[in-house]
This record gives C-alpha cells, sequence and structure tokens, in this order.
C-alpha cells in the first residue's frame, strides 16, 4: 500500500460520524486509563502483599533476560502499531482491547496483592520508568502485562507471519519472565487467560452492537 492509498483509507474512515467519534473517544479511553494505571502502581507499590509458593520458580535461580524480554515486547509493540495503522478497524480493535486488559489488570492486583518471588531480578523497563512512575516498580505482579500484551498482538494480527512473530514474541516473554523471577508462573499463564478474555469480550461487542466482524 502507497502513502496516497493510506491517507485515503484513514481520510475515509474518519469520515464516518460513527467511526470517527469512536476511535477518538477510545483513544481518549486509552489515555485517561494508562495514566491512571500509572497513578495506580504508586498505590500498589505501598501495600504489603503475599509471597506464593511457587512449585516451578523454587528450582532454580533467577537468571537475568531483560535485554531479550524488551527487545521481543517492544519490538512487537512497534511492529504492532505500524501493521495494525493500515487498517483503522484492527488498530481501533487494538486500543479497545488494550484499554480493557489494562482496568482487568488494575482490579485483578487490587484483589490479589502480591510481592516478588524470593531472588527475583527486576524488570527494568526505561519506557514504564520515564513516561509512567518515575520510579522502580515491583508489585505488579497478577497478571503479567508483558505477557499479555505480547498475547494480545498474537490474536489481533492477521498475517501469518505477524502471527508467527507475535507468537513467538509471547513464549519468549513468558519464559524470560518466569526465568528472571520478575513474575509468579501463575501471573503469566493467567495473563494469557485476561489477554484472551478482552480480546473475545470487544469482538463480540463488535459483532452485536456494529455488525462489522468481517473487519476483525
Amino acid at each position: 500500500m502507497n502513502s496516497k492509498e493510506y491517507i485515503r483509507r484513514w481520510r475515509s474512515y474518519l469520515k464516518n460520524p460513527v467511526s470517527g467519534v469512536e476511535f477518538f473517544v477510545t483513544l481518549l479511553l486509552l489515555v485517561i486509563t494508562v495514566f491512571s494505571f500509572s497513578r495506580y502502581l504508586l498505590f500498589n507499590e505501598a501495600r504489603h502483599g503475599a509471597v506464593l509458593d511457587d512449585p516451578v520458580l523454587k528450582h532454580f535461580n533467577a537468571v537475568d533476560l531483560n535485554p531479550v524480554l524488551f527487545f521481543a515486547i517492544y519490538s512487537s509493540l512497534i511492529i504492532g502499531l505500524v501493521s495494525f495503522s493500515f487498517s483503522p478497524n484492527r488498530l481501533l480493535l487494538a486500543f479497545q482491547t488494550y484499554t480493557l486488559m489494562v482496568i482487568f489488570r488494575m482490579t485483578a492486583m487490587y484483589l490479589v496483592p502480591l510481592d516478588p518471588p524470593p531472588g527475583c531480578i527486576d524488570l527494568d523497563d526505561p519506557v514504564v520508568f520515564i513516561l509512567g512512575t518515575g520510579q522502580k516498580i515491583i508489585k505488579d505482579l497478577f497478571f503479567s502485562g508483558h505477557t499479555s500484551t505480547a498475547f494480545m498482538l498474537f490474536q489481533i494480527a492477521r498475517n501469518k507471519f505477524l502471527k508467527g512473530y507475535f507468537l513467538i514474541a509471547t513464549i519468549t516473554v513468558g519464559l524470560c519472565v518466569i526465568l528472571q523471577k520478575a513474575h509468579y508462573t501463575i501471573d503469566v499463564f493467567a495473563g494469557l487467560i485476561f489477554s484472551y478474555t478482552s480480546y473475545q469480550i470487544v469482538k463480540s461487542f463488535h459483532r452485536k452492537f456494529k455488525n462489522d466482524l468481517r473487519h476483525l
């Protein structure tokens, strides 16, 4: 697709009053949700949480895999945003799914407060530090945000090569946070479940109220 076709597609999409309003409302809700989440993380950091007796983590020492983990997740995010932007409906779906997933994550962290596993190596996420809280966060555990985000990209992608890349990224991120003991094993599996649930809820909304599932 050339640049003219790209621009024409977005102009056509945004000229539709319903589509235009929905997209900008979604974008606004995404910004509000992410900002609220960054504030919530500071509150959550001060809470006392439980330490789980994880049957997997007890068998090995933590390994620092931060470079591998962040390459996998941020390369996936960049590729996903660029590729989804060629389809306004798909980008809208990604924004809506991520917003719902973050709401689920805030709720889950509030209901299941946890302290980090013994011997964990922190996730030194520069983006979260600079753009989010301004301090190191170690208690955003249940559920794994990095794993759930990578899996969300896998679900939304339609190109088989992109799906393959995002699936590999999901597995890589999930294994990294476990081997680094930055998350409990249940955090990773729960992340997959919440990501799938968020995607299915948003997709069902489009099917029921918009009848545009053919785009999704």
